[in-house]
């Protein structure tokens, strides 16, 4: 932000301290104004024409934002992915424990990302992979929705699940 004699306007459009609009004035009858009063002169507007300036302090304006910016990052929440890696030809057992994983991410509130890796001529069956993969998606649809479908890319293919939104 551009303040006190960081501001290269000539003339600026002045709001004062209380948000009254004082009118277009040059930039030195705007810092005499924000001096004699001991604030500063903050332009809040840089691009309009002319830019606006507002009368007020800008160190408790700084601390405000600053506060605001620290309650919004302690209200958001960080999702995660975590990733199961499958193969096209899983046994029951083996399946039920990568279930098992992917369950508990997604009741953490973690996104999984599932993935085949296909291996040598495994590839020429991409479609025995998909039916793993859609398995998996309709075992944990209870919990879960499908954010991206199963897809190919190089040698692995893809799908993603995201938690059901909290109720």
């Amino acid at each position: 932000m551009l303040v006190n004699e960081g501001i290269r306007a000539r003339e600026v459009r002045l709001i004062g301290a209380n948000g009254d609009q004082i009118g277009v004035k040059s930039k030195f009858e705007a810092l005499e104004m924000a001096q004699s009063v001991n604030l500063d002169l903050v332009c809040v507007a840089p691009n309009a024409k002319p830019p606006v300036c507002r009368i007020m302090d800008y160190g408790k304006y700084r601390y405000e934002q600053q506060k605001k910016d620290k309650e919004a990052r302690k209200n958001q929440k960080i999702i995660n992915t975590k990733e199961v890696r499958l193969s096209p030809t899983i046994e029951d057992h083996d399946f039920n424990t990568k279930l098992r994983n992917a369950r508990k991410f997604l009741e953490k509130g973690d996104k999984v990302k599932a993935a085949i890796r296909f291996r040598g001529r495994a590839i020429t069956h991409s479609q025995i992979g998909r039916v793993v993969l859609e398995r998996l998606a309709k075992e944990c649809e209870d919990i879960a929705t499908i954010e991206a479908r199963p897809k190919m890319e190089g040698r692995s293919m893809f799908l993603v699940l995201a938690p059901n939104a909290e109720k």
